[in-house]
């Protein structure tokens, strides 16, 4: 340690996700006190969202108790406060969230991003998102909702109108949500819903860019959209949304489809606080980047502010890392290695006199993403895989990156017994109950 040290600085970590719970796993507990903020008491596995959207998995296999993964670390000095941070003050050097306000000496904003509406935000009421646990949840409840209530409707035309499903973003999540209820309509109504006709069913996936997944390869793309093609989805490629009212989706190209449930998985944007600088004043505009992503320099401390570091996907490096001069892609596996580099560095920082401290470089390990079963895309530095090869990769990928052997076990046991048998329990419509109203709630 540094002489002259007497007591060890506070860090705060806003965010409980990739990096931020990477980051405390790497930082030195003897050197510093760590805290960690979030505004759910447990981690969340994003890329599986889709899985609790559609009733292939339950919300608690892709969960994991923060304070069980902080006590696994063994340290005193690790703490976890649930809250939602509303401001930091970036001269006092504090957050402030809802309930509390907690100094810091060091903090790192970690909490990823929300979703983006493109100047339509009137949508964020009527569509549904696949950002959080909490959407997800709602989503399945409200497919199944209609599934429940269309296969007792004599009038096929009505049955047929409650059952236009659109997903609105072609990316990874998109096509994965897309092909999960693609493969409700074809494989798991003959079996549940014999009352419901295929025909009466629709599954439309709108992109504005030309083809589908435009961050991976063409073969990537190709074989998505033909894989969504024999789910009996239908890909509209080149039309943007414009609006959405009174269950009408217009596009771009001026045509309109009914639709009785949309998703939206379009677009991110950073999640918003207000930052304070010098006389109160809000300076966000000032250190904020393309997507409302804080602006951070090489070692992934944000330009302009003293002490702090943006990691993940609301951090965006435009001038450090030369092999991604527009800024790195909003995946986990970035989010990792920032969370690890910063805690290494600050390990370094608080050990030596003359530290050595590295700018990050990102391994990209490649990209990924699943169509339905046994069919996947899987893009690596110098292949390219589909199919039941890429699927079966997928899968380990994923129960790998799971926290907890019982979250691994339980999502595996699973997928297998989905792939046998099309059988799952988790198709219950689960709605929470109304009362007693919880005033808190009033304020969010």
């Amino acid at each position: 340690m540094k002489s002259g040290i007497t007591s060890r600085k506070k860090i705060v970590v806003i965010g409980g996700g990739f990096a931020g719970l990477n980051f405390v796993k790497h930082i030195d507990a003897d050197v510093y006190d760590i805290t960690i903020v979030d505004k759910d008491n447990f981690h969340c596995f994003p890329p599986l969202f889709y899985q609790v959207a559609s009733a292939g998995l339950d919300p608690a296999s892709i969960c994991f108790p923060l304070r069980r993964e902080l006590r696994k670390l063994g340290s005193k000095n690790i703490s976890f406060h649930m809250g939602e941070v509303k401001t930091i003050d970036t001269v006092g050097k504090k957050v402030h969230t809802k309930d509390e306000v907690l100094p810091y000496d060091i903090l790192l904003v970690c909490c990823g991003t929300t979703n983006n509406f493109f100047n339509m935000p009137e949508l964020e009421k009527s569509v549904y998102t696949l950002k959080s646990t909490a959407e997800a949840l709602r989503c399945r409840n409200d497919i199944l909702d209609l599934l429940e209530r269309a296969s007792i409707e004599k009038d096929p035309a009505r049955q047929k109108r409650m059952l236009n499903f659109v997903v609105v973003g072609g990316g990874p999540t998109g096509v994965e949500m897309a092909g999960a209820i693609g493969e409700m309509k074809r494989y798991v109504l003959p079996r549940e819903y014999p009352s419901i006709a295929q025909e009466n069913v629709s599954v439309t996936i709108v992109e504005g860019n030309t083809r589908l997944l435009a961050t991976m390869s063409e073969m990537s793309s190709e074989r998505a959209l033909s894989d969504l093609k024999s789910l009996m989805a239908d890909v509209r490629l080149g039309v943007n949304m414009k609006g959405y009212d009174n269950g009408i989706v217009t596009l771009s190209d001026g045509s309109e489809m009914e639709c009785s449930l949309l998703i939206w998985t379009a677009g991110v944007t950073g999640v918003g606080f207000k930052i304070i600088g010098e006389d109160g004043a809000d300076i966000s505009q000032e250190i904020l980047g393309r997507g409302r992503r804080w602006k951070v320099d090489g070692h992934c401390k944000v330009i302009g502010v003293d002490d702090v570091y943006a990691l993940g996907d609301i951090s965006i490096m435009e001038s450090g890392d030369p092999a991604f001069p527009q800024g790195h892609p909003q995946l986990a596996q970035v989010a990792i290695q920032e969370g690890r580099l910063v805690a290494r560095n600050l390990n370094e920082a608080a050990r030596s006199e003359a530290p050595k401290l590295k700018k990050f470089r990102y391994n990209d390990k490649g990209s990924m993403a699943t169509i339905g079963r046994n069919r996947a895309v899987v893009d690596l530095k110098k292949w390219h895989i589909d199919g039941v090869v890429a699927w079966m990769v997928w899968m380990f990928i994923h129960l790998i990156s799971l926290l907890g052997m019982r979250n691994k076990l339980t999502v595996l046991i699973n997928w297998i017994w989905a792939y046998f048998n099309y059988s799952t329990s988790l198709r219950l419509l689960i709605h929470p109950g109304r009362y007693p109203l919880r005033k808190r709630w009033e304020n969010d």
